[in-house]
């Protein structure tokens, strides 16, 4: 196992001189068996005020809407099945932006309610919406409170939890760190009730985490992750150029004042767009194509888009818009994109020009399969999404 000792150099002051900073809270932190935690929920506000009067932009990515609704149905616990998860979170949204809102007032803050599904962070129009909102919102000294769009979403484009979308939040708004507050005041070496687990305080590559084993739902059985998806999202983020750090809500202000608390990830890698970032890691593919060796190296290395004289392989069942992956001969996934046609249109086109389907089938299919704008390519170097 890795020595996990605190580096030196963590920049942890980032978060007091940070102008834009995003703030995830999960559902564990603002709820109880019977609704809302109004204290928990004035204490992150008191919190975010604070640090928005030293001039930083705030952010806050708030999970417990069904959580919120789960005790005004009359459920007993997180529902399972996702049609009374969206009745739970179309019952517990406007609880919860209420409290926000009552509880923001007390400091002359206005709130805005932002929710986003993943087709508003990949899709293009859609992206740019959702950057020029969130820009003009903080521009005019209102904290938006952006949430997964529970309600409407469905299985095949959820972002799969508020950690994550936290993460392409960062990367959109080009935050320059990212608290992903918990009910677990970092990330341990084992279980933390285990007495021989100790704390991580640093993190500088997936290395120092090759040997921790990481929970997925919390003691209070209300999140959808764990600390698995927290580890997830601050590795997107620091892998995208942002620091990240895991800890508690209660150690908040300890955190914001550059206390040694929680697990902080140091940042690492280059910025990357949102859209790129769900697409190379966190989309569920729904086929492959399988290229010759001259189309990986015109795809991954010259960047071009993949045309279907370059195919010579077709596997799943998708249709034109699906995310798929592009895999060499020996089966090495080389790329992620999104396909403009279907599993059951591809196979007739394999090793024909564009030149000739267009003569063939008509000057629709003259585009590529997968346009290099919508397509990402995928580095052999270790991540930290598992």
């Amino acid at each position: 196992m890795a020595d996990h000792v605190t580096n030196p150099v963590t920049g942890r002051d980032t978060l007091h001189r940070a102008r834009r900073l995003v703030i995830k809270i999960g559902s564990s932190s603002l709820t109880t068996p019977t609704g809302l935690n109004h204290e928990a929920i004035n204490s992150l506000v008191d919190t975010i005020a604070a640090v928005r009067s030293r001039g930083t932009d705030v952010v806050l990515v708030s999970s417990g809407t069904i959580a919120a609704g789960i005790h005004p149905l009359g459920l007993a616990k997180r529902p399972r099945d996702l049609a009374t998860q969206q009745a739970a979170a179309a019952v517990g949204q406007g609880k919860l932006l209420a409290d926000y809102a009552a509880s923001f007032a007390r400091h002359r803050i206005e709130v805005a309610q932002v929710l986003l599904t993943a087709d508003d962070l990949i899709r293009r129009i859609q992206y740019t919406n959702a950057h020029r909102a969130l820009n003009r919102l903080l521009a005019l000294s209102v904290v938006p409170i952006v949430n997964e769009n529970d309600t409407v979403t469905t299985a095949e484009i959820r972002f799969g939890d508020n950690d994550r979308l936290s993460a392409l939040v960062a990367n959109l708004l080009r935050a320059d760190a990212l608290m992903l507050l918990t009910d677990v005041d970092a990330l341990y070496t084992g279980p933390p009730s285990r007495p021989d687990s100790r704390r991580i305080p640093f993190v500088g590559s997936r290395a120092d985490l090759e040997d921790v084993a990481i929970g997925r739902t919390g003691p209070a059985g209300v999140g959808t992750g764990g600390m698995v998806t927290k580890v997830d999202a601050a590795g997107i983020a620091s892998g995208s150029g942002i620091h990240a750090l895991v800890t508690s809500a209660e150690n908040a202000d300890a955190a914001l004042a550059g206390e040694d608390v929680g697990t902080w990830f140091q940042a690492s890698g280059k910025r990357r767009s949102a859209r790129g970032i769900w697409l190379g890691l966190l989309a569920e593919v729904q086929g492959r194509v399988v290229l010759d060796d001259g189309a990986v190296t015109a795809v991954v290395k010259n960047k071009r888009s993949l045309l279907p004289a370059g195919i010579i392989g077709v596997d799943g069942v998708f249709d034109a818009g699906d995310p798929i992956e592009l895999a060499d001969q020996r089966g090495l996934v080389v790329a992620r994109g999104f396909v403009n046609y279907s599993s059951s249109e591809l196979p007739d086109m394999l090793g024909s020009t564009t030149a000739q389907l267009r003569d063939q089938l008509g000057p629709e299919y003259q585009r590529p399969v997968v346009h290099t704008d919508d397509c990402v390519r995928l580095s052999s170097r270790a991540q930290y999404h598992r």
